[in-house]
């Protein structure tokens, strides 16, 4: 079934996997304002058969195709916004984000933004780690539509990244405030008062958001995750196992949830049953460098120090490449 280019642009959610802390992609209801995707391809000022071709390339998803007819008539045309922003959009799907961010930026010169494209610009700034360039942007839409809860969610989600704990709990409580099922407000603030040791706070709003998202056509395993990876620190073994194997059922490669069931069982001493809770992590993500010294940890104890250096040599690789250390 052939999608326009409404769905593709919504489809640019599940693209985006930003470096929050708390790892939870965007959804396809987080993009606003999409509903003007289709214009932009019937407005844009070319022939109509290139406008054929860029229809036809959008259609097969074709994003490549799509940027060498838009950057081919942005350069006959470079005062136009509408290729200008439709160039942008097709470089977010295609996970082309800084080219996405200069060519919003430019169009935002020429005219001012539609809220999807600014709030693709906004998101196109976090994937760069430029999360300082993207609040203005943010603050932009929050001002012009103070009841849409998507902008003070993403603020709060920048400032809990910043460390900026209250500040962030402020916003996940006014996206609540606005919108009392907002499955993932309720589990970012979770993280927030977890991140306050507001432990009591933090189990009862990743119990909420837990609830919520069983509700969801598709439930996520982050919420579970957290409650149990929470339970845990707390020393609630039985019932952490619990969340963690919940996290599982949605995901059943899930890494971090593989990850802290691994921790749990290596509590409960099942060194066993741990040892293949952690290589899973490591299966199912190569570059996940904790659970290597979960099993190095596991190896020592239990005698086996050429594997438990093995493993402790790969974890401080994979965290060096993760933080290169900057030249002095």
């Amino acid at each position: 079934m052939k999608k326009n280019l409404a769905v593709l642009l919504l489809f640019a959610a599940l693209l985006y996997a930003g470096p929050c802390a708390w790892g939870q992609e965007l959804q396809l209801s987080d993009i606003p304002g999409s509903g003007t995707a289709p214009r932009l391809v019937r407005d844009l000022p070319v022939s109509s058969e290139v406008r054929s071709a860029l229809q036809k390339a959008l259609d097969a998803r074709d994003f490549a195709g799509a940027e060498t007819i838009l950057v081919k008539e942005i350069d006959r045309n470079p005062k136009s916004a509408q290729l200008l922003t439709l160039a942008g959009g097709v470089f977010f799907l295609d996970g082309k984000h800084l080219n996405c961010a200069i060519a919003l930026k430019k169009a935002d010169v020429l005219t001012p933004l539609d809220d999807g494209s600014r709030f693709t610009l906004a998101m196109a700034y976090i994937t760069l780690n430029h999360r300082g360039w993207a609040r203005p942007e943010l603050q932009k839409l929050a001002e012009a539509e103070p009841r849409n809860p998507t902008y003070p969610y993403w603020l709060g989600r920048i400032d809990y990244d910043g460390m900026q704990f209250k500040e962030a709990e402020a916003h996940f409580q006014k996206t609540l405030n606005l919108d009392a099922g907002f499955m993932r407000a309720y589990d970012n603030l979770g993280l927030t008062y977890e991140a306050l040791g507001q432990y009591d706070d933090a189990e009862r709003v990743y119990k909420q958001a837990v609830v919520l998202n069983r509700q969801a056509k598709q439930p996520s395993p982050w919420p579970a995750l957290n409650l149990g990876a929470l339970l845990f620190k707390l020393g609630q073994l039985g019932e952490a196992e619990f969340y963690l194997e919940e996290s599982l059922r949605y995901d059943p490669r899930f890494p971090k949830a593989h990850y802290q069931m691994g921790l749990l069982l290596e509590k409960e001493k099942k060194d066993q049953e741990a040892t293949r809770e952690l290589s899973l992590a490591i299966k199912n993500d190569p570059t996940y460098a904790e659970p290597h010294y979960a099993l190095g940890r596991i190896y020592q104890r239990t005698g086996n120090r050429q594997a438990a250096d093995g493993e402790f040599q790969v974890f401080q690789k994979l965290k060096r490449d993760q933080h290169p250390q900057r030249p002095t």
